[in-house]
């Protein structure tokens, strides 16, 4: 995933989860904020696992956006790991995160198309 669509700065990962609608899943869940900016940010705990399980789930969820971060809406968006994304797959975790952007586009929360 190209380096200006990540987010990292503390405040905006704190505004999106202020301030952000939820849809979530077993293996992951998805917060949303609109905004001008199109930005995607991970937060993997420690529950997920070793520095090594959660760089690779990490790996794996930029890859899943990667993909796609074109076609999505502008916002921010903010992906948070549960301990069952350790095991979960590309294929799995790309088909979450389907998931969990029809969830939201279907409350007519998010506008666009997945």
């Amino acid at each position: 995933m190209q380096q200006q669509y990540r987010m990292r700065q503390d405040r905006q990962f704190r505004y999106v989860y202020r301030r952000g609608i939820r849809a979530g899943g077993r293996d992951l869940s998805l917060l949303y904020v609109r905004s001008r900016q199109k930005r995607v940010g991970f937060s993997v705990g420690k529950k997920v696992g070793g520095a090594v399980v959660r760089n690779r789930v990490k790996r794996r969820l930029r890859e899943v956006f990667r993909t796609r971060i074109k076609s999505l809406p502008s916002g921010l968006y903010v992906v948070v790991a549960r301990p069952g994304a350790a095991e979960a797959s590309l294929a799995q975790l790309c088909m979450t995160v389907n998931g969990l952007l029809g969830k939201l586009q279907k409350s007519q929360r998010l506008t666009g198309a997945p």
